[in-house]
């Protein structure tokens, strides 16, 4: 499905019921992004104009290719292991984070989180990210900042760097080759005080 561009504003069509809603365009200067546009109304999906879609009440619905074997690796996603190394702890994930698995990587992140210290969450298994990805590592981003702490990527692969580009995002996730690298990197340098307000 590709979302409709039409002056200022955008028109979503939804994959599964076809239901539309259209609203002001995104904020990023390109009419290809969605993310935050789908983010604001509660729909789910792929972050660009050109990808699958689901409304708020679809998105709720079991997707009607539940239960088919997974192609090359892709299919739901989840996490294979969460590793305690020091003052880091390791979240691997694996498979497509998006609205399906979007609750186990964020159930993950706030026990690393409980564990306090940096957090790396390992991305090379993953294959696919989509709006709620992102807000679930936006978020974890910015609680582990509040905490005094850090986090960053190990191993996203080219589409999730490109989406983390296209929503300018690479800026804000300090982004390794390899966890291995991460814990390294974290394990040898300090973090940033948390900012402490009067």
């Amino acid at each position: 499905m590709t979302v409709v561009p039409n002056d200022d504003r955008m028109t979503l069509i939804c994959d599964s019921c076809g239901d539309t809603v259209s609203a002001a365009a995104t904020v990023l200067p390109d009419p290809e992004v969605v993310w935050t546009l789908i983010s604001e109304l509660g729909w789910s999906g792929s972050p660009f104009a050109t990808g699958s879609h689901r409304c708020p009440y679809c998105s709720l619905q079991e997707p009607a290719d539940a239960g088919r074997p997974a192609c090359a690796g892709h299919g739901p996603g989840g996490i294979v292991g969460i590793d305690h190394l020091g003052d880091v702890t390791v979240v691997t994930a694996t498979g497509d984070i998006d609205l399906d698995s979007g609750d186990t990587l964020r159930a993950a992140l706030r026990h690393a989180a409980d564990m306090g210290g940096d957090v790396v969450v390992d991305l090379s298994r993953v294959h696919i990210i989509d709006s709620t990805g992102l807000g679930v590592l936006v978020r974890a981003h910015r609680d582990a900042r509040d905490r005094g702490a850090r986090l960053c990527l190990a191993g996203p692969s080219r589409f999730v760097r490109t989406v983390l580009h296209t929503m300018r995002l690479d800026g804000l996730f300090p982004t390794f080759d390899t966890a291995a690298a991460a814990v390294a990197a974290l394990s040898a340098t300090e973090p940033t005080p948390a900012h402490t307000r009067s």
